[in-house]
Order: structure tokens, then sequence, then C-alpha cells
């Protein structure tokens, strides 16, 4: 819809992994050159580990791995690994190429084991990689590592990726898990983007997408890092809303106010400013106001802190606002009994004495 108002060949931020958008960052390069590595060293035994939040780009990255290897490797991603026994190891064998319904674990393992035979036999290397790994149970994670068994002239015959977030970690660092945890001798974790990073992602995608035009301003821009928290897909859904925003409008620029409201409209919280140095003790003791915040290049209204949630439409935004400036309605405490007997006490004692009837 906003491709031919923006000169756009195809769409920037669509949320499919296309090669054609691969950007690498300098994290990303890393993690690709341990990925590789862990393949064409002829004498690593162990498994890899490769971790990172939802939405750092991880299946992009298995997928650019796998485009950038020969015929010599034969590879098999699982990318929904949340089953269980028998079924599991029917998946693997399908991703191979065998259809064959195995009935029993022992006769897997045997078609298994000729399998990576044969492939060894003609100088060839196999890679599965597990997709999700965080949902795999321990007794699965069991199951993958005694796959990792398989060696002829104390060489691997599969080379084996455990791809996951954060979870992934912790669930290895359980004692079940301890085995397969020791054969792990290569892991990296992603990061999210830098700011700088950031904005060399959103221009990349433009360019390959047909236009060399700055469609995001500099506060734009940090407004989407500062949404997105530096996750590639977070960035995707929420430039490629600010676009379509941008044409109903008729922008020629995405600026930090449209940034702000599309955020709203997807319920997307602002990542709180980065903190300071500065201990507990020093923020109370000595707390200085830093004045009010610069005023955004298209003189928006400050952007709600991150401790409360965005709100989801302009009215709801109308109405929190009117309720955060309106002074809450305070009725007088009612005077505890005491008080009043006290006042009555007070009360008769004056009149006593204005009658001549009461001395000191």
């Amino acid at each position: 819809m906003y491709k031919s108002f923006y000169g756009l060949g195809t769409s920037p931020f669509q949320i499919s992994t296309d090669p054609t958008f691969l950007w690498l960052g300098e994290k990303h390069r890393e993690a690709i050159a341990m990925l590789k590595y862990g393949i064409q060293v002829d004498d690593h035994t162990g498994m890899v580990l490769l971790t990172g939040d939802t939405g750092t780009g991880k299946t992009t990255l298995i997928n650019a791995l796998f485009k950038s290897l020969d015929r010599t490797v034969i590879r098999a991603a699982i990318k929904n690994p949340s089953m269980s026994g028998i079924d599991f190891f029917n998946y693997i064998a399908a991703s191979f190429g065998n259809n064959t319904l195995f009935v029993t674990k022992s006769r897997f393992l045997l078609g298994f084991e000729q399998f990576l035979n044969n492939a060894a036999a003609k100088k060839r290397k196999v890679l599965l990689v597990i997709d999700e790994a965080q949902v795999l149970t321990d007794a699965l994670l069991n199951e993958i590592r005694l796959l990792g068994n398989f060696e002829k002239d104390g060489q691997s015959l599969i080379h084996i990726f455990l791809v996951g977030q954060q979870e992934l970690r912790e669930h290895l660092t359980r004692p079940a898990n301890k085995a397969l945890t020791q054969r792990i001798t290569l892991n990296y974790h992603i990061e999210p983007l830098i700011p700088e990073e950031t904005r060399e992602y959103i221009q990349y995608r433009l360019q390959v997408a047909g236009t060399s035009k700055p469609l995001f301003s500099s506060e734009a821009i940090q407004r989407v890092h500062r949404f997105s928290r530096g996750l590639p897909r977070q960035i995707n859904i929420l430039c490629d809303h600010a676009l379509l925003t941008g044409y109903v409008k008729n922008l020629e620029q995405i600026s930090g106010q449209v940034i702000d409201e599309c955020a709203g409209e997807l319920s997307i919280s602002r990542f709180p400013e980065p903190h300071t140095n500065q201990s507990v003790t020093e923020l109370s003791s000595d707390h200085k106001d830093p004045g009010p915040e610069p005023v955004s290049e298209s003189q928006s209204k400050p952007v709600p802190p991150a401790s409360r949630p965005r709100p989801a439409s302009k009215a709801i935004l109308k109405k929190e606002r009117t309720h955060l400036t309106e002074e809450p309605s305070q009725k007088p405490a009612k005077p505890s009994r005491r008080k009043y007997l006290l006042i009555i006490a007070v009360a008769v004692l004056i009149s006593l004495a204005a009658a001549g009837l009461f001395f000191f």
C-alpha cells in the first residue's frame, strides 16, 4: 500500500526471513564464524550452543549458514521440537530425507547410524540444527546427547547445534543435563543491536527495498531503537507500521512523534533510559531536577514513562493524561472522638469564665 508512495520496490520490513534483506552486524558475523568453525574443523567433536532473545535473528542466522554451506554438508533443521519419544526420531529422519516410519527407538538408531556411516564414506559431513531448543524436555536433551556418540576413528559423525532462547542456558544448568553440558565446546549469545546498528539496519533494508531517501528522521530512529530494544523483529514491526501511518497521513518522512503513536497502537512499552552510575544514596540525598525534556522535532508531547503501559488509542491517551493532571479530591479527615471532647471542654470553660463562675 505504501510502497509506491515512498518509491519502494518491495516492503523493506517484512517479517519473513528473506535472505535478500540479510544484514549482518559485528555480533552476527561473529556468530556465523563460530557456527562455521563448528562444522569445518575436522577434529571438533563437541556440540554448539547458540542463544539469544526472541527476535534477535537466530533463525535468520541459521538460514544464512545453510545457504553458505556447500554440498559436502548434509544439513537439516528441526524448527518445532516440542514432541516426545519416537515422534522426535521420525522427525529427524524425515528432515534428512528418510520417510521410513520407525516404530521403535532401536530401529531408528540402527538406520541413523547407517546413514551417518554412508555420509562419512563419501567424505560428507552431517549437521543437525535444533531450533527453539528451550522447549526440549530433559529426556529429549539426553537423547540428543546420545546421538552425538556416533563416532568413527575418533571423529564425530554428526554435528549438533542447539539454538534457543536464554531459557535454554538455564535448562542446561540442571543436574539432569550435566552430561550434555560437558559436550558443548562452542557457545555464543546474540545480544540486541546497539543504537548505531539499529540505524544501519534500517537504512540497509530501505536501500535493498529501492530507496536511499532518509524516510526516518534521526529522532525517529532513536525512538525505534528505544521501543524495539534493539531486536530486529521488533524493529521490522514498528517500522512497517510507521510507514503505513506515514502513507495515511501523507508524510514524506517519519518523525519521532509518528513512532510514539505507532508504539502506542502496537502496545509496545518504551525501554527505560540507561541508568547512571550514581548510587541510590546519592540520588536520594542530592537529587536535582533535570529539567524538562527537549521538545521533539515535531513539537510532540513527551512520551509517557516506561513504568506506565502505553495506551492503545488516542482517546485513552487523552483520558489518561487528564486523569494524571487532575488534583485528587480529598475530603477533610473527620476529627477523632477525643478531639471532639477537648473542643467541648474548652468551650465550657470559656463560658464559665465569661459568667464569672470559674476562677484561675
